[in-house]
């Protein structure tokens, strides 16, 4: 999975905030995550290689804001740079992913229109009153492609009547890790997967969480490795061919051949984020 961070830090809004993974490890490494900063690789888009090349290949699907959340107040001195960059790197595609959906359509570039064909937008609904909260705020906000994600999945969710409008593209859904995880429970994922078939919307289940119930019983699983392959052997998972971004290059011609081939290591044939991961970066800093 490929990640941009432009800043780094968020504030806790809702209930899913409770035991948030950046306040978690951060908290490891002495890092007060309530300051949001602005992050070094803030440019990473437009960054380029000792041959000039750009750093981020065209064709690439990059993750947007995992440490942070790309709408928190903090950083509306910097985001329209970033939305520029966006727009600028147009043979890329931008994943957005916020539990601020009410800031959304005052936080848009000036030239975003009707949306930009390589930013997908997403909201994260951790329960049934985050999802009636931020769903409908999301499908009232313009753009080409649109998404959610239930992560941390802390309550069932009926989507039903959001994912009948032909909005939402793909739903990804998740437990929570690390200390005091709450429970996800497998009912709760068996529905939301039937519900998104029933409307043709890509569902990808990525990890059962720390603390996983089926059938009663309570499973604790600290390995993400093997959430995640828990989450894959589920079969919960399907793929409708969306999104399909319309990626172009720079210069305005269309993209095609040529750009970023995504490298997949041994085990992510059983990865539960194999679906909509795009790949390894193949950086070579975790050693394999």
């Amino acid at each position: 999975m490929i990640i941009w961070n432009p800043w780094h830090g968020c504030r806790k809004i809702s209930e899913g905030c409770e035991h948030c993974y950046m306040y978690f490890l951060d908290g490891k490494r002495g890092i007060d995550t309530s300051q949001v900063v602005r992050t070094q690789n803030f440019n990473l888009p437009l960054q380029r290689d000792r041959n000039g090349n750009f750093k981020l290949q065209s064709g690439m699907q990059v993750y947007v804001g995992l440490s942070t959340d790309f709408f928190v107040e903090e950083a509306d001195g910097w985001r329209q740079e970033a939305w520029k960059m966006m727009s600028q790197r147009s043979d890329i595609a931008f994943l957005l992913l916020t539990k601020r959906a009410h800031r959304i359509l005052g936080a848009l570039p000036p030239d975003w229109g009707e949306g930009y064909d390589n930013v997908m937008l997403s909201v994260t609904c951790e329960n049934q009153r985050r999802a009636d909260e931020r769903l409908p705020l999301l499908l009232e906000v313009p753009a080409k492609h649109k998404g959610f994600m239930a992560a941390p999945f802390i309550g069932a969710i009926d989507a039903e009547r959001y994912l009948a409008t032909g909005q939402i593209e793909n739903v990804l859904c998740g437990g929570e890790n690390y200390d005091g995880a709450r429970p996800c429970h497998y009912e709760w994922v068996k529905s939301l997967s039937e519900q998104c078939s029933r409307h043709d919307v890509t569902f990808n289940f990525i990890e059962t969480g720390t603390v996983f119930v089926k059938n009663q019983r309570v499973y604790r699983i600290p390995s993400k490795h093997v959430q995640s392959r828990q989450a894959y052997k589920s079969g919960l998972s399907h793929y409708n061919g969306k999104p399909k971004f319309e990626l172009k290059m720079p210069q305005g011609v269309l993209f095609n051949a040529g750009g970023y081939v995504p490298f997949f290591r041994d085990d992510c044939a059983t990865c539960g984020s194999r679906m909509t991961c795009n790949g390894c970066s193949n950086c070579g800093n975790c050693g394999k």
